[in-house]
């Protein structure tokens, strides 16, 4: 059998793995001409770690988390409120098992890990999906129908695939009230696997370290209403940074003077995806396209990585119902994990909470 997964971010490229590993034949499609760059520091908790495990890459994870060693709360002048050696607020405490670790770094380590057996089609995408009883053909937009037995949409908050076969995003996002830009600015601050968080009113910008201290991830945004804006408009993104968030006090000229030269700026709103039905004939989402918690839930990654290996194991057993004992299997635990990005606004969901839905599904 063969399989098309939309999306080379976190959940596809560890489907892949796992469907190679059951002896599927894989394609990945991805829109971005490479593997994206950039992007926030991630977690990776609970049972996302046996994932992990069992993918042999636990402890290349390890090597590569971001081993922060704090963090600071400042005022609009820069000056310290409070500090902590205990937890930040990116990756919460500091003596637990989880692994944090930046984004570029887990999506690199899991496309390798999927081997040479993946055909990877960088810049491109689906444009239309058509099912029969047999398969799906599919057309890209670079010209030319494949067909496919399955399609899978691990292709994020605004999936393509989710659009082409369960129709207007609108149906299915809620959106939590944040919009947050990240993008990568020099280490100017000197900070050493350091976190500095400063907030005035609805916005605001925390700032951590990647790997090594040459540079630092800038994360900064605002609070409100509903904001139109094109998710594809990187100059406009950018536009509402600037207009939103110059404000604020301290580093922000240098923070927006930066961002105007970053070449890895994200731009999107904290929400949420809910959806009756994961899938529809051949066709189903993983991660974030059928059941994204947002950022502010701090389980998005594990949600994709413990998505991917329960449908691989599915589809491994039998394809009939494959998709039905998927979407029972994992709903419970992705409506668990949602549950954290409202347990607390503003505040983030206490850590025995976060433990528990980290941890609240069974793998085989």
């Amino acid at each position: 059998m063969n399989v098309l997964i939309s999306g080379a971010s976190i959940g596809g490229p560890v489907l892949a793995y796992w469907l190679r590993e059951h002896g599927f034949d894989v394609t990945v499609v991805e829109r971005a001409p490479a593997p994206r760059r950039g992007g926030q520091a991630i977690d990776i908790r609970g049972a996302a770690l046996e994932v992990a495990a069992r993918m042999g890459i636990l402890e290349q994870a390890r090597a590569m988390k971001t081993d922060m060693r704090g963090m600071s709360m400042v005022d609009g002048d820069g000056n310290e409120l409070m500090r902590t050696t205990e937890e930040t607020i990116s990756g919460g405490r500091l003596d637990s098992p989880d692994i944090e670790i930046m984004r570029d770094d887990l999506t690199a380590l899991v496309i390798a890990a999927s081997g040479n057996g993946v055909e990877y089609l960088y810049g491109d995408s689906i444009a239309a999906l058509n099912q029969d009883g047999q398969g799906v053909q599919v057309t890209f937009e670079s010209g030319g129908p494949r067909r496919f037995d399955y399609v899978v949409g691990a292709d994020g908050l605004h999936s393509n695939v989710r659009g082409l076969v369960f129709g207007a995003e609108s149906q299915f996002i809620h959106h939590l009230g944040m919009y947050v830009a990240i993008y990568s600015a020099d280490n100017f601050l000197d900070l050493d696997r350091w976190q500095v968080w400063h907030r005035e009113g609805d916005a605001g910008f925390g700032l951590y370290t990647a790997p090594g201290n040459a540079s630092i991830r800038v994360n900064i945004g605002f609070g409100g209403e509903d904001v139109a804006y094109d998710y594809r408009d990187v100059e406009q993104q950018k536009r509402l940074i600037q207009e939103r968030c110059s404000g604020l006090g301290w580093e922000t000229p240098r923070l927006l003077k930066a961002m105007w030269a970053a070449d890895d700026f994200y731009f999107d709103a904290m929400a949420q995806i809910r959806m009756e039905r994961w899938s529809e004939g051949r066709v189903t989402l993983v991660g974030d396209a059928g059941y994204c918690a947002s950022p502010l839930s701090g389980q998005g990654t594990s949600l994709a990585m413990v998505g991917a290996y329960v449908l691989a194991q599915e589809l491994s057993r039998d394809p009939q119902g494959a998709f039905d004992r998927y979407e029972a299997r994992m709903r419970p635990f992705a409506e668990l994990n949602q549950a954290l990005a409202l347990e607390n606004p503003g505040q983030g969901a206490a850590p025995e909470s976060v433990q528990r839905a980290a941890n609240g599904i069974a793998l085989d």
